[in-house]
């Protein structure tokens, strides 16, 4: 169970002048616990703590910045049981889900844990003329500086990790501010910081407001933002950040594309998964299922005899596949688009019901391109199925939107293969699986409106660092 009340973590300490945020439990939509809330006075004194932080962080060798990450995965080891509790509570998401996603908490911070003993520069010959005779370079990587971090309620541990284990690794100081909706897990991350000998001001964690967020976007003492969540509001951000770095992990309505030569079998109880895990909230959910038409019938039979056997109900319980959604507000929005979608021509193969936050596994056939679940980030249990005949025209299909950042190809053709690795407009393109499929030390992130950068933590390293040349010459 949670406790009845969290502390935020500014500059290392636990404090608690307040518990004005309530954090409920989504199934039951009862209070169950109450964290501090941060207010724009809090966290501009973290960005200054962030600031002091910023040589003594930068000083620590490799060894000690990987010793602080191991402590970090063996104190998440210990308090596995809790940490998958206090995500199911606070998320909603169901019990073995909420386990996968400690393990990869554990496995991010094991990863950076390894990367901070690899951030590597070169010896640089200059001597490519004659007036560069006697000139020697070198250069190393070094920490940006304070950085300030904003992650999302779909995966309260994994995403907050992704941004706080590189910015250990390389040395950055950092303003963590976790979803509103789920800061719980956060702030036990933080609670295991807590217990190293990071310098005073390595790091804040602060639930607060969006408007008090605000110095985390525009204060120019910080070097990096890194945000994980919407388009809109990410996209504000970075018209707003000034001259620091960004990087921005956005939506996206992730398609599979299904050949005729797939293994339907197969291919159906991957794209279950894909669509319906943790209800759906997911940036890489699969939203449309593009079919030949050759198989189209056999694996639509298939798909929704699949999903009607998915139970749905409370996440605590073992067997539940599908709990609620974040509130009953997202909920009634999906609803509504579902509803749309079948007014104007769609037709539903099952599910469309609802009952407060629980929204029913829904597939929906032959949608109209302009309803907003398709060309929408659907972030919920519904997925789109339409049918081709010419692989090429599937590929077009799959970058029509303005999305791009992971497709799925169930193919045995590498030819096929090849060919949507190389025009596919996305980040990531995944063969044979869904574009679900996620492992945290790849490079993870999308094009157009799916956002800016990449996570994975050495590919997260290259954000939080810069190259720093030196030039020697001898006389």
């Amino acid at each position: 169970m949670l406790r009845n009340s969290y502390p935020y973590y500014l500059a290392n300490k636990a404090e608690a002048p307040n518990c004005d945020l309530e954090v409920r439990d989504k199934y039951s939509g009862e209070v169950a616990t109450r964290v501090a809330l941060a207010d724009t006075t809090v966290v501009e004194a973290a960005i200054a703590a962030a600031v002091e932080a910023a040589r003594p962080m930068a000083e620590m060798a490799a060894f000690e910045r990987q010793a602080v990450l191991m402590h970090c995965v063996g104190r998440f080891e210990q308090r596995f049981d809790e940490l998958a509790e206090a995500l199911c509570i606070e998320a909603g998401k169901p019990i073995k889900d909420s386990r996968g996603e400690v393990s990869r908490l554990i496995d991010t911070f094991q990863i950076a844990a390894g990367e901070s003993l690899r951030i590597y520069g070169e010896v640089m010959p200059l001597e490519i003329s004659a007036r560069a005779r006697g000139y020697s370079g070198m250069w190393k990587k070094v920490p940006v500086g304070p950085c300030s971090f904003i992650s999302p309620f779909n995966f309260p541990l994994n995403l907050a990790a992704h941004k706080i284990a590189p910015a250990l690794a390389v040395g950055c100081p950092f303003v963590l501010k976790p979803a509103s909706l789920t800061p719980v897990g956060a702030l036990l991350i933080a609670e295991v910081l807590a217990e190293t000998s990071l310098p005073p001001g390595a790091f804040s964690v602060l639930p607060c407001t969006r408007a008090g967020a605000g110095p985390l976007v525009e204060d120019e003492r910080i070097k990096l933002l890194s945000f994980t969540g919407s388009p809109d509001v990410g996209w504000d951000m970075k018209a707003r950040c000034g001259k620091k770095k960004i990087v921005l992990e956005l939506g996206g309505n992730a398609a599979v594309i299904v050949d005729e030569d797939a293994n339907i079998d197969d291919a159906v109880a991957r794209i279950i998964i894909g669509a319906f895990y943790q209800s759906g909230q997911s940036c890489i959910g699969v939203q449309r299922i593009i079919v030949h038409e050759d198989i189209y019938e056999p694996f639509k039979q298939s798909l929704v005899a699949a999903t009607l056997q998915l139970r749905s109900g409370n996440p605590r319980d073992e067997s539940v596949f599908i709990g609620p959604m974040i509130s009953e507000k997202e909920a009634v929005r999906l609803h509504g688009w579902i509803d749309s979608a079948l007014q104007a021509g769609g037709k539903l193969l099952c599910g469309g019901g609802r009952d407060g936050a629980m929204l029913e596994a829904t597939l929906l056939e032959d949608v109209p391109g302009d309803q907003q679940v398709v060309c929408k980030e659907a972030f919920g249990p519904v997925a789109l199925l339409s049918r081709f005949s010419v692989f090429e025209e599937a590929l077009e299909r799959v970058n029509d939107s303005t999305y791009g950042l992971q497709a799925g190809i169930f193919t045995r053709d590498i030819y096929k293969a090849q060919a949507a690795w190389d025009r596919l407009e996305v980040g990531g393109v995944i063969i044979g699986d869904v574009p679900s499929w996620r492992v945290d030390h790849m490079p993870y992130g999308g094009v157009k409106d799916s956002g800016l950068g990449r996570e994975g933590i050495r590919f997260a390293i290259e954000d939080m660092t810069e190259p720093r040349l030196l030039v020697l010459r001898t006389p």
